[in-house]
């Protein structure tokens, strides 16, 4: 979600007539999917190319981004002409697009001023929603295109003409219009919608008041509270910022006033947000994503996704849990905890528009984008003729979803359309070979090596961008390689995704963790710190399931069962050291020994295979033994002495 566009001072300064522009826009977006996904122009006899319909929507898209508020009238007429230019362009493209696919070889006049017109105002609008890096990325592959014929080695490309790669680009399905730019503008915008809806009918009150009346009884429950409220809007929001700022400004003051210190309040909802994003059935759309890619089915992705985002949580329940007991964090007010009986009461129908989307997927065979349809209907439904605890919807909350939906898809449509740059450049010239193999010699046949260049690539590139452009990015530049070297398919791109998903919690960008901070009024450095601390599994989990096929449940039942089991011990251990507390707080010596003992249960086969047996052999026995020492120190601790006895 673009932030300046919920900026209340920003918006000050916008005409009326500009807002009003923009939202209709924005609705425009949300109704040209709505359309597509239920085939309503097949209907209605229209027959359209796929191709045409994503045309219209990043007309459209290019019109927001370059109709956004300005504070000179001369920058705003600047860029109502240049939104109009996007627009038109993009228009002739879709009315011409059938004639221009037929004429693509000869390189006509119409084809090539289109499509480096269109190269330039994506690249553009590019800058303006997600930065420069990934602008000069697309720029840096579009100049080796140009030059590589040049070079020698696996780099070495095709000779191409600049008319013919910029014709390329923008008319053939492999370039801008190809299946990057499709999956933003058909399965993500679905789920946006599905996500608005939801929110707006009293989801997110109603996930709230769940995980209170779960955990609002515990230590630290606010903290608890935070964790599940959050992973549960975060996995239909597929924006880590959006739900950060939609549940933090309850959460981060609730952990606030129960006691947590304000950067680690942040970073707990900043943790527990982007997880969202890697929590089955959902993933922020990315299940969805992942299936197309692979081609395989959707349910596939979402079982080989359900233990990393197991294991994530735990590390990150654990934590809070234990830190709650470290600062002797009191549970929360039970005045302030509904019933469960009340929530479920008030709250039940809310399993409709999960069903309607598990539904559609597995029982009719639905498209994913007209799944989230229905999954909207169902929201739609629910909210308006119930609501949550009386409170229902009205029609001005069904525009205001449908506006949101339309400005919150144009980040992803600019990312999607440049991914679809990349993918054409490495189709036309013969790079994507040439880098998977040039990357595969980098790691010198070293698979450790490998996977640690790759992470840091995913960390870097995924700084600042939403998670579905963060996914399309890597999938195109990364997973290749892995999978070239006999990575299993799932697992790399799982692998990519979450070290992508990181950069929001990881220095120096880490745009999760600041606006977390801000919202608590805390150190941003220091809560991104601590982030990395409460989140250290999708830091080493994505290593572990490369290596270990079980942790996403591929394999016999018995080593999925034992691989699973050590893996929950090990981030248990694991976790204890980093919050420092196990019965009283830990010395640094103890703390160490957890960690060290957990990393013994988490020990991959870098030689392939399963992980070896021997070192949770040894694990089982030092874990033990720290516990033991650890009981008998806490025990001679609170024993009083005799001299205080005899007194």
């Amino acid at each position: 979600m673009n932030v300046e566009s919920s900026n209340p001072e920003t918006m000050m300064t916008e005409p009326a007539i500009m807002s009003a522009l923009r939202n209709g826009l924005g609705v425009l977006i949300a109704l040209a999917a709505i359309a597509f996904a239920a085939d309503l122009f097949s209907r209605i006899g229209i027959a359209i190319y796929t191709e045409q319909y994503l045309a219209v929507v990043l007309g459209i898209s290019l019109s927001l981004v370059f109709l956004k508020p300005q504070e000179k009238a001369i920058q705003r007429l600047c860029n109502a002409a240049i939104a109009v230019i996007g627009l038109l362009t993009s228009l002739y493209l879709a009315i011409q697009y059938p004639d221009l696919v037929e004429r693509q070889m000869d390189l006509p006049l119409d084809a090539l001023v289109i499509s480096a017109l269109l190269f330039i105002l994506v690249l553009e609008g590019l800058r303006r929603v997600v930065g420069i890096t990934l602008v000069i990325v697309v720029l840096l592959f579009m100049g080796f295109a140009l030059l590589g014929s040049h070079l020698s080695g696996p780099l070495q490309t095709r000779e191409i003409t600049l008319d013919r790669l910029f014709v390329y680009l923008g008319v053939d399905t492999n370039g801008m219009l190809g299946l990057t730019l499709n999956v933003a503008a058909t399965i993500v915008i679905g789920f946006i919608l599905f996500g608005q809806l939801l929110l707006r009918s009293g989801g997110a009150d109603f996930f709230n008041d769940v995980a209170l009346s779960l955990m609002g009884k515990s230590q630290g429950g606010s903290g608890k509270i935070a964790t599940i409220a959050s992973a549960l809007f975060g996995s239909i929001s597929g924006v880590v910022v959006s739900n950060i700022v939609a549940t933090g400004v309850v959460t981060i003051r609730m952990m606030k006033k129960g006691g947590f210190k304000p950067h680690t309040a942040a970073a707990i909802e900043t943790v527990a947000s982007t997880g969202g994003q890697i929590m089955p059935p959902v993933m922020g759309a990315v299940a969805f994503l992942m299936a197309e890619f692979l081609q395989i089915s959707y349910s596939q992705v979402v079982l080989a996704a359900l233990v990393p985002a197991i294991l994530y949580y735990a590390a990150l329940y654990i934590q809070v849990d234990l830190e709650a007991a470290k600062q002797q964090i009191k549970p929360i007010d039970p005045k302030l905890i509904p019933s469960k009986r009340d929530v479920i009461k008030s709250g039940w129908v809310f399993i409709i528009p999960f069903s309607a989307v598990i539904l559609a997927l597995f029982t009719f065979n639905q498209r994913p984008e007209t799944a989230a349809l229905w999954g909207a209907l169902g929201a739609l439904f629910v909210g308006l003729l119930k609501g949550y605890k009386g409170k229902r919807m009205h029609a001005k909350d069904v525009v205001a979803s449908l506006e949101e939906t339309g400005h919150s898809i144009v980040d992803i449509i600019m990312i999607g359309a440049a991914a679809g740059f990349i993918i054409g450049i490495l189709n036309i010239t013969g790079l994507g070979f040439g880098l998977t193999y040039f990357l595969v010699e980098l790691g010198q046949g070293n698979l450790f090596l490998l996977l640690v260049i790759s992470a840091v690539v995913c960390i870097v590139l995924g700084m600042g961008m939403p998670t579905v452009g963060v996914y399309l990015l890597l999938a195109v530049l990364v997973a290749p390689s892995l999978i070239q070297v006999g990575v299993e398919p799932i697992a790399a791109h799982l692998f990519i995704f979450y070290l992508g998903m990181m950069s929001m919690v990881t220095p120096p960008i880490a745009i999760g963790a600041f606006f977390a901070a801000s919202i608590a009024k805390a150190n941003p450095m220091k809560t991104a710190m601590t982030s990395m601390r409460l989140g250290w599994t999708a830091y080493i989990i994505p290593f572990l399931f490369v290596t270990t096929p079980s942790l996403l449940l591929i394999g016999e039942t018995s080593q999925i069962v034992i691989t699973v089991m050590s893996a929950l011990v090990g981030v248990w251990a694991v976790s204890i050291g980093f919050a420092g507390y196990f019965r009283d707080k830990l010395k640094p010596f103890f703390r160490i020994s957890f960690v060290i003992t957990g990393g013994l249960f988490l020990l991959p086969n870098l030689q392939g295979g399963e992980t070896p047996i021997m070192p949770k052999i040894v694990g089982i026995g030092v874990l033990m033994t720290l516990i033991f020492v650890t009981y008998l120190i806490k025990k001679t601790a609170s024993k009083p002495s005799p001299n205080s006895t005899q007194s």
